[in-house]
């Protein structure tokens, strides 16, 4: 895919009986047989054992699990900020294998949206510098980055704030600004760590209607880590990951 290439998400496959391949879901998010072994001294710690996922554009499926279980390792190899040590992760029909690290960032950058369970902000930067960076990164104008940036922080409830730097700012307050920071670029796919871990009731429901929005609208798929019951049963699908492999959450 050339870097200015818009994304096209992959159309599943039609079964036989199907009418026309447009009355199929296209999928964005497609992991096949994702394996992630750990080598400690003598020891192999298989922490992903041949995991399958597939996520519609638009589509929203959160993962849960007991701690330790993997999810941050799942995120992470989803994002290509790690590699698998067997399987494949594809977005929009690009398999993240074949970039190169270069390549990748340029790919992480333009379709791909992060949210961690801490904020990673920079501290010497304000919130509006902070939410445009990945467009100043992209090589748009700071001027022009900021400006979408500020947009985007008016969302959030935090353009008030937008000229504070994160030591100045609550822990919601810096975890708004970082969602922001995912959401500038208008990503294909959004992947979140407890996003909403430090949000009161209020942001963490105007955050979820924005979620719903983008999936909507813009077809955004999203894939969301959490302990939050609440924040799990507002998405499409809840799936368990347990012994290295995810199953469905049913009820």
């Amino acid at each position: 895919m050339s870097e200015g290439a818009m994304i096209q998400p992959t159309t599943a496959t039609p079964p036989a009986a199907a009418p026309t391949a447009s009355s199929q879901p296209s999928i964005m998010l497609d992991c096949q047989g994702l394996t992630r072994i750990y080598h400690e001294g003598p020891q192999d710690i298989t922490v992903l054992d041949g995991l399958d996922l597939q996520v519609h554009a638009g589509e929203r499926v959160a993962i849960v699990g007991s701690s330790g279980s993997g999810k941050t390792t799942l995120l992470n190899l989803l994002g290509g900020l790690d590699r698998p040590s067997a399987g494949r992760v594809m977005i929009g029909g690009e398999p993240l294998d074949k970039l190169k690290e270069a390549a990748l960032g340029r790919f992480r950058n333009r379709y791909i949206g992060f949210v961690y369970q801490f904020h990673h902000l920079l501290a010497e930067f304000t919130a509006v510098e902070n939410a445009a960076l990945p467009l100043i990164v992209r090589g748009l104008r700071k001027k022009d980055a900021e400006k979408r940036a500020m947009a985007i922080l008016e969302r959030v409830g935090m353009q008030a704030r937008a000229e504070h730097k994160p030591g100045e700012l609550s822990g919601g307050e810096r975890q708004r600004v970082a969602i922001a920071r995912a959401l500038v670029t208008d990503p294909s796919l959004m992947l979140m760590d407890e996003p909403t871990g430090n949000l009161d009731q209020t942001t963490a429901s105007s955050i979820l209607a924005m979620m719903d929005e983008l999936a909507r609208e813009s077809a955004c798929a999203f894939v969301i880590v959490t302990h939050d019951v609440s924040l799990a049963a507002h998405q499409d699908r809840v799936l368990k990951l347990d012994g290295g492999k995810l199953v469905e959450e049913v009820g």
